[in-house]
């Protein structure tokens, strides 16, 4: 084969192995995402670093975008550790003086892929290497000039954030954490994206009930149940019944906190309501795990609330 037919080949290769990409995120299987990596694969015996460097690591960007997306449908982290090699085969190539905006979303990529091997592996390294890679991205990604990924990369800085600070000095973590998800709450409002805006809410009402868990006084429990109720405005029992019920749930859990931190009883009663609100949608038929986890919760508070009543 000339080396002409090789680059068209090559080419043809990397488009096709996009093209399954995108067919695979509509499958519920893998054969789709596991052809995208075939295809990807084969491409790259078509360029080579020496002669087509930039394409050579867009392909190499694209082989990491499918094997994470088929990490994401499988057990274990063997995709993760191999699209964290593709990256940083495409990083030795899409530098940042190169192709400033191509190094950011290859730095964006890499941060998702090593926090799933932080959270599944429980390697803080690999969460601190996915903070520090999504900073990275941060700055050539700015809210001025590409809000939208600026605000995907808060996001994802948020989530490897809140998994590392269950590791090392939490609440500096989860201050951090919650600033990244009220920098997301700039652009997705609850007017322009409100599915966005109502999950960037659960997410900074998380950060913020677990930071307000460990330090003292309540204003950052009162926050994250503004944050929830927030969600909730969305996230409503017939349109998102799953989410709703989550997110009583997590509204439940700060509440309680919340009501032991003031020895309150009227925040004790609303915890007790909104697991009661939750366990609608979790039942033991349906949701045995979520319901069981619920039940514990729901019957700590009751005796919480009983013991305070007769103190």
């Amino acid at each position: 084969m000339s080396e002409g037919d090789s680059l068209a080949w090559a080419r043809t290769e990397n488009e096709r192995g996009s093209m399954l990409m995108d067919l695979g995120d509509a499958e519920d299987g893998t054969p789709f995402l596991e052809e995208s990596v075939r295809a990807l694969r084969n491409a790259l015996r078509g360029y080579s670093r020496d002669a087509t460097p930039l394409p050579w690591a867009t392909t190499h960007n694209n082989l990491g975008v499918a094997l994470f997306r088929l990490g994401l449908r499988e057990t274990g982290t063997d995709r993760f550790h191999e699209a964290v090699a593709a990256y940083e085969n495409a990083l030795r190539e899409r530098t940042r003086e190169r192709v400033p905006l191509d190094w950011a979303m290859t730095q964006y990529n890499l941060g998702l892929a090593l926090r799933e091997i932080g959270e599944r592996e429980r390697r803080p390294e690999a969460l601190r290497e996915a903070v520090a890679a999504n900073r990275a991205a941060l700055l050539e990604y700015s809210r001025e000039r590409l809000p939208e990924d600026w605000a995907a990369v808060q996001n994802s800085l948020g989530n490897a954030l809140v998994s590392l600070a269950r590791y090392e000095t939490a609440s500096v973590h989860l201050e951090a954490a919650a600033a990244a998800y009220r920098n997301v709450l700039l652009e997705h409002t609850r007017g322009s994206a409100p599915a966005d805006w109502a999950t960037a809410q659960r997410n900074l009402g998380l950060a913020l009930w677990t930071l307000g868990a460990i330090v003292p006084g309540t204003a950052h429990l009162e926050d994250s149940v503004t944050a929830f109720r927030n969600a909730l405005l969305e996230y409503t029992r017939e349109s998102h019944p799953s989410d709703w019920a989550t997110t009583e749930y997590n509204l439940a859990m700060a509440l309680t906190t919340l009501a032991a931190r003031e020895r309150s009883t009227l925040r004790y009663r609303e915890a007790i309501y909104t697991f009661e609100n939750a366990l609608l949608e979790f039942t033991p038929e349906g949701a045995p795990r979520e319901s069981r986890t619920i039940l514990t919760q729901l019957t700590a508070a009751r005796h919480a609330l009983a013991d305070l009543e007769e103190t």
